[in-house]
């Protein structure tokens, strides 16, 4: 598979333009296009990519041959998507970047983030990975979710402190060659 990014985000704002409007109507990144067919939202990126490239499944989940592993799958990586990621995102907001500080926003933001994270720890705490039996094995859930927690510190949140399964889990994943090379994309 071959991949050329563009940067297109808000510094070109050209994720209003209409041909991009054609790959993602909401108008925001991530989005691709393969072969022609428009994909966005992370976590659908990484489920439609896993089908196309991961026959034999050595980062996902089959849905036929292991439809309980792939729920399993899939309910981590949506607790991510709809729970992590734009609780975190909104906390790094109000804690970075909103014009002025709103205590109230950046409390339930960090809290929220903070209360998620302790549902990671707890899934953590005698497992390498989120999703598979015994201590689990690497996933599209991981990908998903160590590309979020990773930034924990930007909301000042201190994982090896405060979350250790998490910080070793972070660490495992980040310690992975694909991994690297994925972060390496310009986002």
């Amino acid at each position: 598979m071959s991949i050329r990014d563009a940067d297109i985000g808000k510094v070109h704002n050209q994720v209003k333009s209409p041909w991009f409007l054609e790959i993602n109507p909401n108008g925001r990144i991530p989005a691709i296009t393969h072969e022609g067919f428009p994909v966005f939202e992370t976590s659908a990126i990484l489920v439609y990519l896993a089908g196309q490239f991961d026959k034999e499944h050595k980062f996902s989940r089959d849905p036929v041959s292991d439809p309980r592993g792939y729920s399993e799958e899939l309910q981590w990586l949506f607790f991510a998507h709809g729970g992590v990621g734009p609780m975190q995102g909104q906390a790094g907001f109000f804690t970075r970047f909103a014009p002025e500080k709103i205590p109230y926003a950046i409390n339930r933001y960090v809290t929220e983030t903070k209360r998620l994270y302790g549902v990671l720890e707890a899934r953590l705490k005698d497992r390498d990975y989120l999703v598979g039996p015994g201590r689990g094995t690497y996933g599209l859930a991981d990908i998903k979710t160590a590309t979020w927690v990773r930034f924990a510190s930007y909301i000042d949140i201190k994982l090896e402190e405060e979350f250790p399964a998490i910080d070793a889990w972070v660490k495992r994943i980040e310690a992975r060659p694909a991994f690297q090379a994925g972060i390496k994309v310009p986002a």
